[in-house]
């Protein structure tokens, strides 16, 4: 039977050998944090493969088999929602390595299971796992429409792109039940507000409508991330996320609808899909998109131990392999978060992968122009109490 225990956070105590096949293998990083392996049929389905407790969490708790039989077995990770009361809907960056300074988060956590998504930490702000937890409780934001109509109507609000999907995908699989990003979307057309939306859900081509209407007026771009060609690999790095061959096809789908598209291949993990650049690159430009982008594998804090769970559950064989090439990349280290680095790092290795994506770019005539989006039909929303115009 799994058994969970609660311990102080330092030190943390020693994890005994799981039967293999049974549990995950555990991490235990330099900072106390300690992942958990969580049994396979708990976890069917999900992209991480524990649930160690978030960082400002006063207790650890530690599963572990205590070689007692149980008449129950643990629940499996079901995916649960719950209402976010957030008060305000546009959130502000000062970020130099990014091109917009204001975005739209729909969600909080995210379904699609990417072991890697840099956003995992953030599920620890709320006393969660960034770990499973993070992919199966997940929050919505209802009145994320109601909001955002609030914000653009204030009297000192100017108009800039609102980039949305940048943390947790807008359109990850509940977006088909609840609908919010579609909402906004709306909110957006009727105040001719600039967005560009960034995505591995195919789910984006039931906005079309919108989209295409608010593209002929300049106002709404979409990228979509494309990690790998290989439908297996893309299920292991992210489970729930739409295959390869779908993405592309929504690529295409938007292109013809007159939308400007792009492609993503983010993140780049070297020794794992570095290789597929190019014929990512190849693939996107045959349905139409006219601009890419690449972001190299980042590991900020909780993320680097999750990675490494998954990484020696996966590619044992290209454990050490891939975490030097990393290491290389970022001066050393797992992750720097420098300003200006953190997104290509340094070094031999990332110089490589820039001059591959940038001279096959060239060759296939991507990124010759820069789509730029339009805020001169911006009209601030109306307040209810406001009379409106006859005329």
């Amino acid at each position: 039977m799994a058994r969970s225990s609660a311990a102080l956070r330092s030190p943390p105590a020693p994890l005994p050998s799981a039967p293999a096949g049974d549990f995950a293998p555990a991490a235990t990083d330099t900072t106390g944090l300690l992942g958990t392996g969580v049994p396979r049929d708990r976890r069917r389905g999900r992209g991480t493969l524990s649930n160690a407790s978030g960082r400002y969490e006063p207790l650890a708790r530690i599963v572990f088999d205590d070689g007692w039989q149980s008449l129950e077995d643990l629940p499996p990770f079901k995916t649960s929602v719950q209402i976010d009361a957030t008060r305000k809907i546009i959130t502000r960056n000062e970020s130099p390595d990014i091109s917009f300074d204001r975005s739209i988060n729909p969600y909080r956590g995210c379904e699609h299971g990417c072991v890697y998504c840099f956003a995992r930490p953030t599920h620890a702000y709320l006393g969660l796992s960034p770990g499973l937890d993070f992919e199966s409780r997940l929050f919505m934001k209802p009145e994320a429409p109601t909001l955002l109509e609030k914000e653009l109507s204030a009297p000192g609000y100017t108009p800039r792109t609102i980039a949305i999907g940048t943390n947790t995908d807008p359109y990850q699989p509940i977006e088909k039940k609840y609908e919010i990003m579609r909402r906004i979307l709306e909110v957006l057309e009727r105040s001719g507000h600039p967005v560009g939306i960034v995505t591995k859900s195919a789910l984006v081509t039931r906005d079309i409508d919108i989209l295409a209407r608010m593209a002929k007026r300049n106002l709404a771009k979409v990228a979509i991330s494309v990690t790998t060609l290989d439908p297996m690999t893309a299920r292991t790095m992210e489970p729930r996320a739409a295959t390869p061959a779908r993405r592309l096809e929504a690529l295409r789908r938007l292109s013809e609808a007159g939308i400007p598209t792009s492609v993503m291949v983010a993140p780049v993990i070297p020794a794992i899909n570095d290789a597929d650049i190019e014929r990512i690159l190849d693939a996107a430009a045959l349905a139409g998109v006219k601009g890419a982008g690449f972001v190299l594998l980042r590991l900020p804090l909780e993320v680097r131990d999750l990675f490494k769970e998954w990484l020696m559950a996966n590619f044992p064989d290209r454990y050490r392999h891939v975490l030097k090439l990393v290491r290389d990349m970022r001066g050393g280290k797992d992750y720097d978060s420098t300003w200006g680095k953190r997104m290509t790092g340094t070094g031999p290795y990332a110089w490589m992968i820039g001059r591959r994506f940038e001279a096959h770019c060239e060759k296939l005539g991507l990124n010759t122009e820069r789509t730029r989006l339009t805020v001169e039909h911006f009209q601030r929303p109306k307040k209810g109490s406001e009379q409106l115009s006859l005329f």
